[in-house]
């Protein structure tokens, strides 16, 4: 069989394939249509799902009791979502929110135990002893055992400590009951039949392996401090509505079909193959989603789209080089060959860092962090998968079918040198400019009437929640259409949302704090505009959504993140100066966004979180490819060379990747502000922001940054100083 005939089949196979995963994300299989984009489970801000609220029995609890029972909620809400949010309201009531649930019956009452369990003897009697508490739990797996039957039960490890005690349980209660107490309840009085010394033990009478998942889930966590009581629980509407779905939707659409010929006017065939491997990055990346029941919020759907501009990166990187073999005089096909492993260096480097980034942030992050950085480690998978395996084949097919020509890919222009380094003094002093405005700004708006050093959302620092009940029934979109603009009027701040309470005509809105007379002048407002039920106003002062708990956890999550990076740069370039300078541009990029939220007093909300987390994850990318063409121009030149020409000559040959990834994430993400609701929008432009900030220091600090470190290394005196003769060429 000729390769022209391989080729045509894999082109149909792969394009029937590509069909059919476009069919499953759209339309999905059989009845209950799995695999559908519409089934991806939406967020609270998107879609809705359940509200429960708790309160405390016994009076106010202490201040360490609440904090520590809404940690452990917070925990518990998590097996239903990654998303799900937990916060005080009062001084003794806890409101879960938990996107994607619909059955508020169901999830109250598992979430509300207080989970105590306790190993007693004379169970029920005055002379019940507890021998073990839910404290000595190590762990808890559910499972099942074939014993006359399958059984299903959870199997407990207890802590070092614990397992002496339970030793000692065991041998004092030799051929005796050893009764398991959970919340109150005998679950089973097994006989002890020996002395149990490895501090294992089995709990059955599970109904089946979801019924043991539950126990085993919540017996992990610990038990809760306070004893909560369910007063009231709801299905809420989501708070931004379908217009959000739509506009983020069209907004992809739109971008990708930019990205998608400006990649072919650029690069011709190599650009349709690109196209054809975005398309199917795109499908896969929703039919994941599907399969792995991964919740999706505002900032991941805008992360997914923002992954469509990056995932281009690693073709832009391949097909420049592609063009350099041709340049260079080889023929297209090994120049094809030859471009795809010279490439795998940078590409695997800045994404690796990337994922190193993202598995960080999933096991130290909570909440929405987790759930971000999951939507963002499975985004890094398929682009690398969709550029070195998809885009190679297609490729490869195309070269087969007789596009063999060198016209159908192009050569590198030549370009001369840039002398980017003579330009680093005033390149650091813009950066310091800015950077230091912004932490002026910071400390003016402190002490002047804003009283804070950046504009904290409810969700970071608190505010209240009022539930109305209107005459007549509103949508979410004419919430924010018509009610939302004459509450902030008399607010005097955008960070206000409302959700929609399903069954009702209720609203509850949550926004910050306001002096009387402008409650006051709100709540009439309410009355006489919008025909708000004058008796129904219930309000109640709430805690940050973004709580310390979840703040600290994403401020360790960046340090963490960070120092791998670090490491990883040192061992792969081996030069500490390379991670060095990197990670330095990537704390250059954050501090330039936060001015941007100091300076355009930009609402610090959960998006905030997310902007700064997909900075650090994006930003590293082009850094990387730059040191990776220094390292190889290092080792063209031996030792005899000159560094500044070194690292000029790789800025400009990597400067036209640097450029064409800047402009197609900014295409992706100048949509998002573009056609986005204004939540989309907050969340949009401080990104343009960080993509320039990303673009401007790899091109004009990070090699600056390295050739101060390691000047001394390559000085005059240690090498003999030679021009290095290398082909004046972009990347």
């Amino acid at each position: 069989m000729s390769k022209r005939t391989k080729s045509i089949i894999s082109l149909v196979l792969s394009l029937v394939l590509l069909a059919g995963l476009c069919f499953v994300s759209a339309v999905g299989i059989g009845e209950e249509h799995k695999g559908s984009a519409k089934n991806i489970i939406l967020g609270l801000d998107l879609r809705g799902g359940v509200s429960i609220t708790y309160e405390a029995k016994g009076g106010t609890p202490s201040v360490t009791d609440m904090n520590d029972t809404i940690k452990k909620l917070q925990k518990r809400a998590e097996i239903y979502s990654t998303e799900a949010d937990v916060y005080q309201e009062g001084d003794n009531r806890i409101v879960v929110n938990i996107p994607g649930q619909s059955d508020a019956e169901k999830v109250k009452e598992e979430l509300g135990k207080p989970g105590a369990l306790s190993l007693v003897t004379g169970y029920g009697t005055k002379d019940e002893k507890v021998w073990i508490e839910g404290s000595d739990i190590a762990s808890a797996e559910a499972g099942a055992i074939n014993k006359n039957g399958i059984e299903y039960g959870v199997s407990i490890k207890m802590t070092s400590e614990a397992t002496k005690k339970f030793e000692e349980a065991t041998r004092s209660n030799l051929n005796k009951t050893l009764s398991i107490i959970y919340d109150g309840k005998e679950i089973s009085s097994p006989k002890v039949n020996e002395v149990i010394t490895s501090g294992e033990c089995w709990i059955s009478g599970m109904a089946n392996m979801e019924e043991g998942e539950e126990l085993a889930s919540v017996l992990r966590i610990g038990s809760l401090k306070i004893e909560l009581e369910d007063i009231s629980s709801s299905v809420i509407g989501p708070k931004l509505g379908e217009r959000a779905i739509e506009s983020s939707l069209l907004a992809g659409i739109i971008g990708l079909i930019i990205i998608i010929i400006f990649m072919i006017i650029v690069y011709r065939i190599p650009g349709v193959a690109a196209g054809i491997a975005l398309v199917f990055y795109v499908v896969l990346d929703l039919v994941t989603l599907n399969i792995f029941d991964i919740t999706l919020t505002l900032p991941g759907l805008a992360g997914i789209i923002l992954a469509i501009g990056m995932a281009v990166d690693a073709n832009v990187i391949i097909y420049a080089r592609i063009k350099e073999e041709i340049t260079a005089g080889n023929t297209v096909e090994l120049a094809i060959k030859t471009g795809f492993k010279k490439a795998t260096s940078a590409i695997v480097d800045g994404n690796v860092t990337t994922f190193i980034a993202a598995v960080v942030l999933m096991i130290a992050g909570s909440g929405t962090i987790k759930g971000f950085a999951l939507t963002l480690a499975i985004g890094i998978v398929l682009s690398m998968a969709s550029a070195m395996i998809i885009s190679r084949v297609m490729l490869m097919v195309l070269y087969n079918l007789g596009f063999d020509s060198e016209k159908f890919y192009g050569r590198q222009k030549e370009r001369k040198t840039v002398d980017f380094l003579k330009r680093k003094t005033i390149c650091f002093i813009i950066s310091g400019v800015i950077i230091v405005a912004g932490f002026v700004t910071m400390v003016v708006s402190s002490f002047t009437g804003r009283d804070k050093m950046l504009n904290f959302s409810v969700e970071f620092e608190g505010g209240k929640s009022m539930t109305v009940e209107f005459n007549k029934s509103y949508s979410i979109e004419d919430f924010n259409n018509t009610i939302k603009p004459e509450i902030v009027k008399i607010a005097g701040d955008s960070d206000i949302t409302g959700s929609a309470v399903d069954g009702s005509n209720s609203f509850n809105i949550k926004l910050k704090e306001l002096s009387d007379e402008k409650n006051t002048e709100l709540k009439n407002m309410l009355v006489t505009k919008f025909g708000a039920v004058k008796e129904s106003f219930e309000e109640t002062n709430i805690s940050a959504t973004v709580g310390k708990e979840m703040r600290k956890d994403a401020l360790i999550a960046v340090i963490i993140s960070t120092v791998c990076m670090l490491i990883y740069i040192f061992i792969r370039f081996r030069d500490i100066r390379f991670a060095s300078s990197a990670v330095l541009a990537l704390i250059h990029d954050i501090l330039i966004v936060l001015a941007f939220y100091a300076i355009a007093w930009t609402s610090v909300g959960n998006t905030f979180i997310a902007c700064m987390l997909t900075i650090l994850g994006y930003s590293i990318n082009a850094t990387i490819v730059i040191f990776d063409r220094i390292r190889e121009n290092i080792a063209q030149g031996g030792k005899k060379l000159d560094i500044k020409e070194v690292i000029n000559a790789s800025i400009t040959q990597t400067l036209t990747r640097s450029i064409y990834t800047t402009f197609t994430t900014f295409i992706m993400v100048f949509m998002l502000a573009l056609l986005g609701v204004s939540a989309m929008r907050d969340f949009a432009i401080p990104l343009i922001v960080g993509i320039l900030a990303g673009g401007y220091s790899s091109i004009f600090l990070t090699g600056a940054m390295w050739y101060l470190m390691a000047r001394k290394k390559y000085a005059t005196g240690n090498y003999i100083k030679k021009k290095v003769e290398i082909d004046e060429r972009n990347y």
